[in-house]
């Protein structure tokens, strides 16, 4: 049996499946919904109730701390919180640790959504393809 050659990723040099191949969309999905969903209870639980109030400060806690999880823990471990529960995580193109400042500027792009959602060829949103960075499966 012969692997196919025009798989996702193929062009950055990934394989078809396994560890290191693009992650599937239900697993980005998922570890996303998780990030927001975490990201919510601690807003609520170190602002309180405010949270869901409209036009107060209060009402960008769940945003604040999903962005300061996600440019954190993608930059020291190299996946979000809902990533590292769901096995996918970020890296760049080239194979190296992402790095501070793209895991900040890549998480203020996700957190546009606009960027995020604009996806490209092998499965990258412009934030990956400005970056140079790719969601790959951790297992």
């Amino acid at each position: 049996m012969t692997q196919a050659l025009d798989h996702p990723g193929h062009s950055l040099g990934l394989p078809e499946s396994g560890r290191g191949a693009l992650a599937p969309w239900r697993a980005r999905v998922s570890a996303l919904v998780i990030d927001w969903g975490a990201s919510m209870a601690v807003a609520v639980g170190a602002f309180g109730g405010g949270v869901f109030e409209a036009n107060t400060w209060r009402s960008f806690m769940i945003l604040a701390v999903f962005f300061v999880q996600k440019a954190l823990l993608t930059a020291f471990t190299g996946s979000s919180f809902g990533q590292l529960i769901t096995g996918v995580g970020i890296r760049r193109t080239d194979g190296s640790p992402v790095g501070l400042w793209r895991a900040v500027v890549r998480s203020a792009m996700v957190c546009l959504v606009l960027p995020a959602v604009v996806v490209g060829p092998d499965r990258r949103g412009l934030d990956d393809l400005a970056l140079g960075t790719v969601v790959v499966n951790r297992r």
